[in-house]
């Protein structure tokens, strides 16, 4: 081998003549690289001149069509940008379906004005408005799904929902906050309406039915949304709450009285523990059904629910449902209220800061499960079943190994929720779930330093409880946090925080259970709260803790954990069982099997088909059937016990 120093010599005595090759051939043209110029005129935060009329005509159900005509002022003559919503909130990514917009036209006095749509902005239009022009017309479709692998249900015969951002458009140039919109909607005969909004007018029309919307700006208009249809019910909830509900058969409407007052009380109780109120009125927007396409969305003076049917009128039986209705109510305060600064942008063409998502949605999955347990929408062990669930999924995920939580922030943009090969170690958005893990080891180290005098409660109505009625927004830093947390108890949280949440850490943060008193254990038997998902979930059979699978209703696995018995011996999501040894597959004979192999020298053997091919697998495990657990340290009330109690 030649030295360095050899070689740089040899390079010297070269003849001058002599050149030394490129590492890019020169006989390959170097062309000039294309740079894009942002031509959006910046937003300024400054009154709009005039006030847009926005209608949407939403009685073509047949074909689950939204027919939409707007009218927008005119600012000034020249280059007009007009612009379909592209960064959602509460989606935390640019989900704005511009695809769906068909059959767009602009029209000014009479006369058609041409379009360009920018083609780098693809939600953007660009029209130029001769001189004299007052207002520009825009009229277009939103051509809804019409079956799921089309994106979400948003019409079906019996109702239907009207998100603003799909069926309108604003000027580039200014803030949101600062462009006034009156909206209205016309709706079949006989069908009724839910909203944020509140009427100005309601007006018949031939076979139909028109609301118009009082003045609000477009950004609370966007966060505004409509349940509408033909079977509805309404009941007062207190503190100016409404539970509007739609179902697809009007026997979905026959709630029991208990379970409203449920719902009132996971109500009161949420305005006792924040001790403020970021409303003037709030409005559930509920869906019982099972045509329209699943939605949980929050919003500052409403949310959009679906339910299962059977959710209110078989409650005992539907505890997967419960959860969504106390966690999309705390984002009034967290989320919306409270906001992370960089979700606090001007308009929706801005990107979306997602870092702080641990609190945004961490913290509103913490204080959503310990309402549910306040309100009595479920009882204590079942909110400890839960928790047992969170913690061992979150401890068995391998993509912790590599990939700290702050990152996981980005899914909403990385992943889009988008079905994952391996998602236990890819990760996805676990800001949620390790995010409540985080808060409740928070809780529980203020309640053991300061003997149980104070906790996350305290916390709650320092950073939320402020400014009793105030619905704009009040928007915090990562330095805001660490600065409330050390008002309620003296601690180094900004390490804290730093270690759960920036680190790459190989387990959960569980220590919140263990200094409440509890112990995250593993038995042979499901907890209620795991059968009672699984009554109404995609899997059938629950074998992640032990082989690393759950199978669904037509033997199918669903997503193999990483590094798991099942992964190691080659097996991946959507292999279907067809024998567990020599017996057909059924979820007892693969319990037995399970059961059977705890000698350590009898492999689990499953029969399996993928695609055309069918393959006999050997799964090494001597673990036994293993469900998690928590089990109770001692008998006085922990850290837990006192803050699953009601205020």
């Amino acid at each position: 081998m030649t030295s360095p120093y050899r070689a740089y010599a040899l390079a010297l005595a070269l003849p001058l003549f002599i050149a030394i090759p490129s590492p890019i051939s020169a006989q390959n043209t170097l062309a000039p690289v294309a740079a894009h110029v942002d031509t959006f005129p910046a937003p300024r935060d400054l009154p709009y001149p005039g006030t847009i009329q926005l209608e949407v005509d939403a009685t073509d159900i047949a074909r689950a069509i939204f027919k939409v005509r707007e009218t927008i002022p005119v600012a000034q003559p020249g280059r007009m940008i007009l612009q379909v919503p592209k960064w959602l909130p509460g989606h935390h990514g640019p989900d704005g379906e511009i695809d769906k917009v068909a059959g767009v036209t602009f029209t000014a006095n009479g006369q058609t004005l041409p379009w360009k749509r920018d083609p780098i902005e693809v939600n953007a239009y660009q029209i130029d408005v001769p001189a004299g022009v007052s207002a520009v017309e825009a009229r277009f479709s939103f051509l809804s799904a019409l079956n799921s692998r089309q994106g979400r249900i948003v019409v079906t015969p019996e109702m239907l929902n009207i998100q603003w951002e799909a069926v309108s458009m604003y000027p580039a140039g200014y803030y949101t906050r600062q462009i006034p919109v009156v909206a209205s909607v016309i709706l079949p005969a006989g069908w009724h309406a839910a909203t944020a909004l509140r009427p100005t007018a309601t007006a018949p029309a031939t076979g139909a039915n028109r609301i118009t919307y009082g003045v609000i700006d477009y950004e609370n208009l966007i966060d505004s949304p409509i349940f509408a249809g033909r079977y509805f019910r309404k009941d007062d909830l207190g503190h100016n709450v409404t539970l509007n509900s739609f179902a697809d058969d009007p026997k979905e409407l026959k709630i029991p009285a208990e379970v409203i007052a449920k719902h009132a009380k996971m109500v009161d109780q949420a305005i006792k523990t924040f001790g403020a109120r970021h409303f003037d009125h709030y409005d559930f927007l509920n869906a019982i059904t099972d045509k329209l396409g699943g939605i949980g969305l929050e919003h500052h003076r409403s949310t959009e629910i679906s339910s299962d049917p059977g959710a209110f009128i078989d409650y005992d039986n539907h505890a997967g449902d419960r959860n969504v209705f106390p966690h999309e109510f705390v984002h009034s305060w967290d989320g919306k209220f409270r906001r992370p600064a960089g979700q606090n942008v001007a308009d929706f063409r801005t990107p979306l800061n997602n870092d702080l998502l641990w609190v945004y949605e961490g913290q509103t999955q913490f204080w959503g499960w310990v309402l549910e347990a306040r309100g009595g929408m479920s009882p204590k062990q079942h909110m400890l079943d839960v928790l047992a669930l969170y913690a061992a999924g979150q401890d068995q995920a391998r993509g912790r190994d590599w990939r700290p939580l702050l990152d996981t922030t980005n899914d909403p943009i990385i992943q889009n929720r988008r079905p994952q090969p391996w998602g236990s170690y890819q990760r996805n958005e676990n800001y949620y779930v390790e995010g409540l893990l985080i808060w409740l080891e928070a809780d529980a180290i203020i309640r053991r330093g300061t003997a149980n005098k104070r906790g996350m409660d305290d916390f709650a109505r320092a950073f939320f409880g402020v400014r009793d009625g105030d619905w704009g927004n009040l928007p915090y830093t990562r330095d805001d946090v660490i600065a409330t947390l050390n008002a309620v108890y003296p601690n180094d949280w900004a390490s804290f925080l730093r270690d759960r949440v920036d680190a790459v850490a190989p387990r959960a943060p569980l220590a919140g259970i263990t200094l409440s008193g509890y112990e995250l254990r593993y038995t042979d038997e499901p907890n209620n709260a795991a059968k009672a998902f699984a009554k109404g979930g995609p899997a059938n059979a629950d074998f992640n803790y032990s082989l690393g699978f759950s199978v669904d209703k037509d033997a199918k696995l669903g997503s193999v954990l990483w590094g798991s018995p099942a992964f190691n011996a080659a097996l991946r999501s959507g292999d279907e069982i067809v024998a567990v040894g020599e017996r057909a597959w059924s979820e007892d004979a693969m319990k037995d099997a399970i059961a059977a192999a705890k000698d350590g020298k009898t492999p689990i053997r499953l029969t399996i088909k993928r695609g055309d091919a069918v393959k006999d697998y050997s799964i090494q495990y001597a673990g036994g059937l293993r469900y998690p657990q928590l089990v109770k340290i001692g008998k006085s009330d922990g850290p837990l016990d006192l803050l699953l109690k009601p205020r």
